[in-house]
């Protein structure tokens, strides 16, 4: 096994409990989980951070975890599932978090006798801070449980935390909307390809997860407890539910391409229109520029342009072009040309 080496050092925390109170220490090293498991009905093994490979097999040999099982665990880009084993039942499921982009966390459960080991690396923190204080206030009926509640519990509050993670994410595409409606931005098109890349590692990490609870649901392994199936098949209702945002975010991000290009459009036929305006505008003038700009001497003929040796003939020109403008305007403008297209 090949430990990440950007991963910090493990740090292993127990909390164990049962009906009659709870226990939670940090222990020191490795070693001293040895004889931990067992005190308590519920033994939860947090292991975060995974970067020493010698530490992660040494809880491996003490809680009896499959050696491909914790191979599984250390790599971090594995796909939500459940593989079961002869010890323990090994989940893998996605945790997600949403910074400037949409990022998700690998967290990997451990179900045996006694005890359920979570094993986590990526970042600092994590969703199940309300699992431990509902195990330490002894809120809700998980003290009186077994492991399989401990890690439904805890499934539970990793899907219900792509809630949150979906209603910011959504805030940011109705503001994105918003933005585009009155016209095309400047980096329009990377925000939305951000927006679809996002989409995709969420329906990456939520297609395999409601498969994962599904199999648990469905599948009769032993250690998941009938009534505790109950519960898991309320986890995978919500996950169906997320995949069912996720596709209507989809569908709206699609829409804000059109959006954007429909904009730009616009703002190209604005360009163009002006152009077409103005330029129609000087063809006329330009066309008695260029009569007057012909070399015709009225001196040899009456007929070749005797309004040349008039006193008054350029500003008379000059008026005659200004009023040609002028009604050209005040035409486009009573057709309603002038006006802008959105």
């Amino acid at each position: 096994m090949v430990a990440d080496p950007e991963s910090p050092k493990p740090t292993v925390r127990l909390l164990s409990y049962g009906p009659d109170g709870v226990d939670e220490q940090t222990l020191d090293g490795p070693e001293q989980l040895a004889g931990k498991v067992g005190k308590k009905a519920v033994t939860w093994i947090d292991v975060d951070g995974l970067g020493d490979a010698h530490a992660i097999e040494t809880i491996g040999k003490v809680l009896g975890l499959h050696p491909l099982a914790l191979e599984d665990a250390v790599n971090q880009w594995q796909r939500p599932k459940v593989d079961e084993y002869p010890e323990n039942l090994f989940v893998v499921v996605r945790m997600a978090s949403h910074g400037e982009r949409i990022e998700t966390e690998q967290l990997a459960l451990f179900i045996g006798v006694g005890f359920v080991a979570t094993f986590q690396s990526e970042r600092p923190g994590d969703c199940l801070d309300p699992v431990r204080k509902r195990i330490r206030v002894g809120q809700g009926r998980i003290r009186s449980e077994g492991p399989d509640y401990l890690a439904y519990a805890i499934i539970d509050a990793v899907i219900d935390n792509y809630f949150p993670v979906m209603d910011t994410f959504g805030e940011r595409i109705e503001v994105l909307e918003d933005e585009l409606v009155q016209g095309p931005v400047r980096n329009g098109v990377e925000r939305i390809q951000r927006a679809k890349q996002d989409l995709l590692v969420l329906r990456r990490s939520l297609v395999p997860l409601r498969d994962a609870v599904n199999a648990l649901v469905r599948d009769e392994a032993r250690f998941i407890q009938p009534g505790t199936r109950l519960y898991l098949r309320d986890c995978y209702d919500h996950a169906a539910q997320l995949l069912d945002v996720v596709g209507n975010h989809r569908e709206l991000v699609g829409g804000l391409m059109e959006l954007h290009l429909s904009g730009v459009s616009n703002r190209m036929n604005e360009v163009m229109k002006f152009l077409t305006l103005v330029s129609t505008i000087f063809i006329p003038l330009t066309f008695i520029a260029g009569i007057y700009g012909m070399n015709f001497d009225p001196a040899r003929s009456p007929w070749n342009m005797p309004e040349l040796e008039w006193r008054y003939g350029y500003p008379a020109v000059m008026g005659v072009m200004a009023l040609i403008a002028a009604a050209t305007v005040l035409y486009f403008k009573r057709k309603g040309w002038l006006a802008p297209t959105r």
